[in-house]
């Protein structure tokens, strides 16, 4: 098609670990847009357990099948970064009520910074809907089975990672 724009979407977030639920949302945002950049973000006020290199790394191993995404990082401003790439819209993940009131907030000032980026809410399956890397990651230190929240070579990191914090 000549002339025709490529979408792209932008789906930000700390992902420490990446879970089935964000793969879902991406699974599901690769089928709606051109191209999906997964994107880790630097969040000074969380300490993650895993660097941005390896939730990149993990990210990017969990969502190799799709063709259309690509994994990165970012620091600063998520609008600033969403114009770098040539994104057309940001993704966001609602799990619950909860949810919605700051991520509607955040919607409306990267509006209010960049009018031209849109942000699409997306709830994922039911199954993940309780599903956060938090959670996750507490079950996996205190021994817990978390092979159905995460794909396999998360479950590995997570598991070498706590194999050796606990030595």
């Amino acid at each position: 098609m000549v002339g025709t724009k490529m979408r792209t979407a932008i789906y930000p977030g700390s992902f420490d670990p990446v879970t089935n639920g964000h793969l879902d949302l991406i699974h599901r945002a690769a089928r709606l847009f051109d191209r999906v950049i997964v994107a880790v973000a630097c969040n000074e006020s969380k300490e993650p357990l895993f660097s941005m290199e390896e939730r990149q790394k993990m990210l990017k191993e969990a969502t190799a099948s799709l063709s259309n995404v690509e994994t990165d990082t970012f620091t600063g401003l998520l609008v600033d970064y969403v114009d770098r790439r040539n994104g057309d819209a940001i993704i966001r993940g609602l799990r619950a009520v909860s949810d919605f009131e700051f991520e509607f907030q955040l919607a409306l000032m990267n509006r209010k910074l960049n009018s031209r980026v849109e942000t699409i809410f997306m709830m994922p399956k039911e199954t993940y809907v309780f599903l956060s890397s938090k959670i996750v990651k507490e079950i996996a230190r205190l021994g817990g089975n978390i092979e159905c929240f995460v794909p396999a070579n998360v479950r590995k990191e997570l598991l070498e990672k706590f194999a050796k914090s606990s030595r």
